[in-house]
């Protein structure tokens, strides 16, 4: 398996367990989920770091398909070098590390920020030299 296609593996894993801390969040503070319970809304609030997290598995969620599409992309033309894979690593890792901050409210905003900017500069680098070979 090429590197790239094996980290695309690690994020759509990545992307795919992100749901769960919402749902332990979610039974931790409601409690499990009942037939009666499941008839109406939710009204108590929910603790700060369970938002976060529901708001991680969004964020994974909407930032994997480009990503996504570009190794595919990418395999499929037969485009692998040092570079693509490379980004490919760094994008997992910051997505990843990402995950964690994000979740625990560590140094919140800019850890999180420079993180994600870090996952969007390699899927970035990752795409322009995809088209550069491509063209």
């Amino acid at each position: 398996m090429k590197t790239e296609l094996f980290y695309l593996l690690l994020t759509a894993i990545l992307t795919g367990v992100l749901w769960i801390p919402v749902v332990i969040g979610y039974v931790v503070s409601r409690g499990p989920l009942t037939p009666e319970r499941y008839k109406r809304a939710p009204t108590s609030e929910l603790p700060d770091w369970v938002n976060r997290a529901n708001r991680t598995h969004m964020n994974a969620v909407e930032n994997f398909a480009q990503f996504a599409a570009v190794v595919l992309i990418a395999q499929f033309a037969g485009i692998s070098t040092p570079l693509t894979a490379t980004c490919a690593a760094i994008y997992f890792y910051a997505r990843a590390v990402h995950a964690v901050v994000h979740i625990s409210g560590f140094g919140l905003l800019m850890a999180r920020t420079i993180l994600f900017t870090i996952g969007w500069i390699a899927y970035i680098t990752y795409a322009l030299a995809v088209l550069v070979r491509a063209i």
